[in-house]
């Protein structure tokens, strides 16, 4: 194997690199060449105690009537987001790609065609900069699509794209299976291609062959493309799949050191071209293991704290969680949840600051509809989220408890967003949405589901022109809370303490920084619960209340601030 911890090496890689590949980077614009990121004027990374809202872009909003959200429409949106009190925006797969999902682009330097043109995303970026709002990307570097053109010269042998992916003659029988698994199953990543007469090593599905990631040209050009986004202004990039960047054979499919290694290396060429670039790790893993892509302070910056999301469903009654492409611990927890994760985020060997509390992503079912549409339950979800430390994420929808009509199909958690009681919940003038596509993107099964979910949803007061209307609505709660993050105590250097009391029917959360200090009080059961008058500390008055009462109401929540 090879390592990849010379900086130097890298860079000369990477120039190297330059002209190799047909997947070339066109010419930068003019008015590509944005500035740095955003840059708070105090010491700390502007990414630290941040707020990041999460955008599918093919279902935020669409400005030219084809059912599909573009660029412009997230544009049009600056506005909403800025309102809401966001610092930044993830944007998911918006490269050229065969799939809606976009996990496999087929080009590294062209914008998805369904979502406009390159001047259209340079623009957004232009936009949102002018807002104090960054822009960070989904950049996939652990596969791509097998119908890139890299893949079609490897699988023709030609050099030196013959050594870009994973080939074996035979059908491993060594016990390789899914990397997120015990199952032995090699037919289930390993793939047969006619043309090379081999098998190809493929993590995600035949579609989405691994790169060999220990290649030094694979290396050189995963640093190329990232350079050219960076240089167009965007702010850094979510890391998706990090676990899997290099394997070790059947028993080593997963967070090897040559992986830690591997983006040790990215994140140092990264920094050499912008020291802010923001890197945030997709390690889907127990939070002892995801520390590891910290790398000693020389690693990614941030991880998603995964673990987080599951006990704030747990309180919540939610069921079993199932961490579909990852590994996390199946022991069940007992006790105080929440400040055993805290207490846990402290011993990781990590800085505290590197892990990202969130509820849901794209890869999981909505957490409205795991919490049953429940209004009150996600508002408690929301103060729980906005109770920990860290860079906070928000799933786009999550501040109105945007559900999904069922989890037969992934598309159902990621269908578009409602914006008001118009046509298609104002997410488009179209007469479809680009879910009612039967033949667009196989195999889906059925689209027949969108029209009585969007009826049901329109009734029930699920979108964002009804709830602004009313000040305790779940929108409302998160416009309030993102505000708070600017409070000195909900910051990282803030003291956190959970507490479950009255035989855990309470949940008590408290934030403290010298004399600053917010109390948040959850009524986690189905009956009101009285409110003891030693439970808040004198001096503080209530900011949140649900209504003007002596008692917590079921599922109901109050926050105390000095």
């Amino acid at each position: 194997m090879l390592k990849h911890n010379l900086l130097a090496l890298s860079l000369a890689l990477a120039l190297s690199a330059c002209g190799k590949s047909g997947d070339t980077p066109p010419t930068t614009s003019t008015a590509a060449a944005v500035q740095n990121p955003v840059v708070a004027e105090h010491s700390k990374h502007w990414w630290q105690d941040a707020v990041v809202y999460q955008i599918w872009p093919r279902s935020f909003y669409d400005t030219n009537g084809d059912g599909i959200g573009d660029f412009k429409g997230i544009q049009a949106k600056l506005p909403y987001l800025q309102d809401l009190g966001i610092n930044a925006i993830w944007l998911t797969p918006m490269f050229e790609a065969p799939s809606y999902h976009g996990y496999d682009f087929t080009q590294f330097y062209q914008v998805e065609q369904d979502y406009g043109s390159m001047a259209d995303f340079e623009q957004l970026v232009q936009d949102a900069k002018s807002k104090n709002i960054n822009v960070i990307l989904d950049l996939v570097i652990n596969h791509i699509s097998s119908e890139h053109d890299w893949f079609k010269r490897s699988a023709a042998g030609e050099a030196p794209y013959k050594d870009y992916f994973i080939w074996r003659d035979e059908l491993p029988q060594d016990g390789w299976g899914p990397a997120w698994s015990q199952e032995v199953k090699p037919e289930a990543v390993w793939h047969w291609n006619e043309q090379r007469k081999a098998y190809y090593y493929a993590a995600f599905g035949a579609s989405q062959p691994d790169l060999n990631l220990t290649h030094p040209d694979v290396i050189a050009e995963m640093k190329k493309a990232a350079k050219f986004w960076l240089d167009k202004g965007v702010a850094g990039f979510r890391l998706d799949a990090v676990r899997y960047a290099i394997e070790n054979g059947p028993q080593e499919r997963a967070d090897t050191q040559q992986t830690i290694d591997y983006w040790v290396d990215f994140t140092q060429y990264v920094k050499s071209i912008n020291p802010e670039a923001y890197l945030v790790a997709e390690a889907w893993v127990d939070i002892p293991v995801a520390a590891r892509y910290w790398g000693q302070g020389k690693g990614l910056d941030a991880g998603f704290d995964f673990d987080f999301g599951y006990k704030v469903l747990e309180l919540l009654n939610a069921g079993a969680q199932n961490a579909e492409f990852g590994t996390m611990s199946e022991a069940k927890t007992t006790g105080n949840i929440l400040q055993d994760n805290f207490e846990q985020r402290k011993a990781s060997g990590a800085p505290f600051e590197f892990f990202s509390p969130f509820l849901t992503n794209h890869d999981q079912p909505r957490l409205a509809w795991q919490l049953g549409q429940d209004f009150n339950k996600a508002k408690l979800a929301a103060a729980m989220l906005f109770a920990s430390p860290g860079t906070t994420y928000i799933y786009y929808g999550e501040e109105i408890a945007l559900t999904q009509a069922s989890d037969k199909e992934h598309m159902h958690r990621r269908s578009p967003m409602f914006w008001d009681g118009s046509n298609q919940a104002g997410f488009t003038a179209a007469d479809k949405v680009w879910v009612q596509s039967d033949n667009l993107f196989p195999p889906q099964g059925d689209t027949s589901w969108w029209a009585p979910f969007l009826a049901q949803q329109l009734k029930a007061a699920t979108t964002v022109a009804a709830q602004q209307q009313d000040p305790k609505s779940v929108w409302s709660l998160y416009k309030f809370l993102i505000a708070q993050k600017k409070r000195p105590e909900f910051g990282i250097a803030g003291d956190y303490q959970a507490e479950l009391l009255a035989e855990g029917k309470l949940l008590k959360l408290t934030r403290t920084l010298g004399e600053q200090q917010s109390v948040m009080l959850l009524n986690l059961s189905a009956e009101a619960q009285a409110i003891p008058a030693a439970l808040v500390p004198a001096g503080l008055s209530i900011s949140w209340q649900e209504d003007d009462t002596p008692e917590l109401g079921a599922y109901q929540l109050q926050i105390w601030q000095s």
